[in-house]
């Protein structure tokens, strides 16, 4: 089962390769680029929330010592 994350890199990848691609019309281009950048907006902050998870799990290993 895929997460919210993965979900939305797969759409991230399906949306550049279309962009790439080229040949839509400038409306469908702007939906897509539009989706595109709200998506990579919350990648980005799901991977900035699993950073700081894993820092604060380190900064307590090395409390615990």
């Amino acid at each position: 089962m895929e997460n919210n994350y993965e979900k939305s890199l797969k759409r991230l990848e399906e949306i550049v390769a279309v962009l790439e691609e080229g040949g839509q019309p400038l409306e469908k281009t702007l939906e897509l680029f539009s989706e595109g950048t709200a998506l990579l907006n919350s990648c980005a902050k799901y991977l900035d929330n699993a950073e700081q998870k894993i820092i604060t799990l380190m900064n307590g290993e090395k409390n615990a010592d």
